[in-house]
């Protein structure tokens, strides 16, 4: 990670971005064993620690709170979701028409992350210019 203030929200994007590429494997691997018995799915959720990370500085601008994150507590992994639950009797809970809404759903944020980088990136580079 760089650590000038000028990438504070790069630093965040690119966080977002491993997160979806992660969720994207998760993913995969739920539709892969969506026939697996007793295989229950996985999932990761970024959005939930960056929400939890930046409601911890109350009063803060957007650009406080940002700049004062603390890169490491934004890693994320693959957790079982719905552990207990299953509506199926071979007690597997993956539901592929679900799973393939969610992976265009990723694939389409983790892209959207990049371009917004790629433009950070460039923004950057004019100023500087």
């Amino acid at each position: 990670m760089l650590s000038s203030g000028i990438y504070d929200y790069i630093n965040v994007l690119d966080k977002a971005a491993d997160a979806a590429w992660l969720r994207n494997t998760a993913i995969d691997q739920n539709i892969a064993n969506g026939d697996t018995p007793g295989y229950k799915r996985k999932d990761v959720d970024f959005e939930g620690t960056l929400q939890r990370e930046l409601g911890k500085m109350k009063y803060l601008s957007l650009d406080e709170k940002v700049s004062n994150l603390h890169m490491d507590h934004l890693n994320v992994g693959i957790y079982t979701d719905a552990e207990n639950y299953s509506y199926r009797l071979d007690k597997n809970n993956v539901d592929p028409e679900q799973e393939y809404a969610e992976l265009a759903s990723t694939r389409i944020k983790y892209n959207a992350l990049i371009d917004c980088m790629t433009k950070e990136f460039q923004r950057i580079k004019s100023v500087i210019k």
